[in-house]
């Protein structure tokens, strides 16, 4: 456990599996705080066996799909339906400080962990439940996953175009947009039993997330009406000249939208002539005849590669980027500036090890490191125990129990 985070000395227990509950107590963990993952016996998070395209790893239980999120936390293994199993998740909940679980409310109160029970046995404790739906409503013991989200939440019909038909997104930004929700309200309410001495419940919902992140297209259905409709590669703004455009080489992704934008990209591109044109004297006559002017831009855009015109716009002072591929993403100079991705303490130091670590920075320090790598099944039970007020004999017999449990 790092010394160094905001939330150091602050014990989380993370009950959760897939992704963003983990991500979510990932999170926690880059922050300081000391992070106990508990997991089946047997077979530990289903997590540890998919996902990413590393079959030797899903077989050792320690998939990249897994490791993403599972450095710098610790595991144990329990059987909860034993009653071992849950005197010692007793005691970890007891001493700790938030418990982040993705599980439905139902598949707690089998464990005797509902709500109501947790509030009155640890009334200290920070209950971060994370689910698809929230509670309250009809669906709140549904199953959930990023792909149902983004299915029942709009985005998809809004993705891609008309003839492409609904679109997921090509990565799973509802999981990780509830993992970062679901810290920003955990830090929250650690601020807040700080004024009043009592913890409670943290509801997190993966529907809500998403309507937050839609936050702009579902306030202006909601004014006007209007539903919105897949725009392919088209800017947001609606602002002529915003959009992705095809270049000789490669594509660029172009945001003007303000009036010393177009008056920069104008210049820029030499096409100075646009600005004493009345069809692009303002934002109106742009809209106004959009197509004249995009049709203009995309055929002189054909006349050099996008990484040419990047350099020469970014330095006018147009917002634009080429379109690069993930690998690409990656070797840019900012990435590597910026130390985003960094190995686990005590991992080899090379590049395979790296994982990402927190999008900000605190007095402009960089995030820590993980803590160390992604524990295997179990890998500190028998330490915990033994924190936990277990004699060595005592965590040694609950140990070789969870590893005989299948």
């Amino acid at each position: 456990m790092t010394s160094r985070g905001p939330l150091t000395g602050i014990h989380v227990v993370d009950f959760t599996h897939v992704l963003a509950g983990p991500a979510c107590a990932y999170y926690l963990s880059l922050l300081g705080a000391d992070v106990i993952k508990v997991e089946r016996a047997g077979r530990g998070d289903a997590m540890r066996h998919r996902g990413g395209t590393d079959r030797t790893a899903m077989a050792e239980g320690m998939s990249t799909a897994y490791r993403t999120q599972a450095a710098g936390k610790r595991s144990i293994a329990l059987d909860l339906e034993s009653d071992t199993g849950r005197e010692v998740m007793d005691r970890l909940l007891a001493r700790a400080d938030v418990l982040v679980e993705n599980h439905r409310p139902q598949t707690m109160a089998a464990l005797g962990l509902d709500d109501a029970a947790i509030a009155e046995r640890y009334p200290r404790l920070l209950h971060c439940a994370m689910t698809g739906y929230g509670r309250g409503g009809p669906r709140e013991d549904a199953a959930a996953y990023d792909v149902n989200i983004q299915a029942v939440c709009g985005i998809m019909t809004m993705t891609g175009t008309a003839e492409s038909g609904p679109t997921r997104t090509g990565a799973p930004i509802m999981d990780y947009g509830t993992a970062l929700a679901a810290g920003f309200a955990i830090t929250s309410a650690l601020w807040q039993r700080e004024k009043t001495g009592r913890g409670g419940l943290v509801d997190v919902s993966m529907l809500e997330t998403a309507f937050t992140l839609m936050s702009a297209p579902i306030v202006d259905y909601l004014a006007t009406g209007t539903a919105p409709k897949p725009r392919g590669n088209s800017a947001n703004s609606r602002s002529p000249g915003a959009g992705t455009f095809p270049c000789r080489e490669g594509s660029l992704s172009l945001g003007v939208n303000e009036e010393a934008q177009f008056r920069a990209l104008a210049t820029t591109i030499g096409r100075e002539a646009w600005l004493t044109d009345e069809r692009f004297a303002d934002r109106n006559a742009r809209r106004d005849h959009a197509g004249e002017l995009e049709a203009d831009l995309a055929d002189l855009l054909l006349m050099r590669t996008a990484g040419e015109w990047e350099r020469d716009l970014v330095a006018a002072g147009v917002p634009a980027a080429q379109m690069r591929s993930l690998p690409d993403a990656l070797a840019l100079d900012d990435v590597a500036a910026r130390a985003f991705f960094q190995a686990p303490a005590g991992a080899d130091q090379d590049k395979s090890a790296r994982l990402p670590t927190l999008p900000f920075r605190l007095n402009g320090a960089r995030s820590a490191p993980p803590s160390g790598p992604a524990p295997r099944l179990g890998e500190h039970t028998r330490v915990i125990l033994e924190e936990l007020g277990y004699s060595a004999e005592q965590a040694s017999e609950i140990a070789g129990e969870a590893s005989n449990h299948s």
